[in-house]
């Protein structure tokens, strides 16, 4: 049965009340929103915020969603899947243009450029909506001054999972701020793992047969803690092997307050 939305909700000092405005579902367990977006709400390309809508009981039924737009866009995009049974998720799921949602009022999060020590070629390795963050950072002009490369690899399950697949070569040529740089600077490296594709090992897989490097890409076909960082962003599973094998080349960690040379987002980790 169809969750029903409210066509507006209560005011709340803790959180912005905004509209959708656009809906995408690109298959039966994931979809994507934009809302519109606060005069006064500022973040930095990779952080995340809350968004939920009201409950019984008048308390906010909230989750963590990290932010796909670019740090200067008008609306706030945002995907998710659709976890059956899920406390918001089986409600959100059913939003329509113009239903209207809670935003929170402080963005925050690890998983942002300032947590990075400079370097030559940005590597933003994603499973699932973890693609999210990365549509956001890819997109900001300074990712394009402190890297000389920048490679965006998304792995799913199934191609249908591709979300933003087709659209990935008409973000970047089309961005007012960064279609230049991104020209000969942005490598986009998709691959789905239980169906047919061009490209379907795992993210470690492709790291140890070079396959996640791009053959036009400058540089060893191999990580490199001198010149490569790293972001990590997708499944736990994904984030803890792909963090012990960086650790044992020689990667460390950082932080907003100490810059290293891969950074996750801490505050999704268990």
């Amino acid at each position: 049965m169809e969750c029903l939305l409210p066509d507006t909700i209560p005011d709340s000092p803790a959180f912005h009340t905004v509209a959708v405005t656009t809906v995408r579902h690109w298959n039966d367990h994931l979809f994507s929103f934009s809302v519109e977006r606060p005069g006064s709400f500022r973040f930095r390309s990779g952080e995340f915020v809350m968004l939920g809508l009201p409950q019984d009981g008048g308390k906010p039924l909230l989750r963590a969603y990290s932010i796909a737009s670019p740090a200067w866009a008008d609306e706030l995009d945002f995907l998710s899947i659709k976890v059956p049974g899920g406390p918001l998720t089986s409600r959100l799921k059913s939003v329509r243009p113009g239903d209207q949602l809670y935003l929170g009022r402080k963005p925050t999060g690890t998983l942002v450029a300032d947590a990075l020590l400079g370097g030559k070629r940005l590597f933003l390795l994603s499973t699932g909506t973890g693609l999210a963050p990365f549509l956001s950072i890819a997109r900001d002009p300074e990712i394009y001054s402190r890297f000389e490369q920048v490679v965006v690899v998304h792995s799913v399950r199934r191609v249908s999972d591709l979300a933003y697949h087709d659209q990935q070569t008409a973000l970047w040529a089309d961005d007012p701020l960064i279609h230049e740089e991104a020209a000969v600077q942005f490598y986009y490296v998709p691959t789905v793992t239980r169906e047919p594709f061009h490209t379907t090992e795992r993210i470690g897989t492709l790291v140890e047969n070079g396959g996640l490097f791009p053959n036009t890409l400058d540089g060893p076909r191999r990580f490199d803690p001198e010149q490569d960082r790293i972001m990590l962003c997708g499944s736990m599973a994904m984030i803890r092997e792909t963090s012990a094998m960086l650790e044992k080349l020689g990667f460390v960690e950082g932080s907003n307050s100490r810059p290293g040379t891969y950074v996750i987002e801490r505050a999704f980790v268990d």
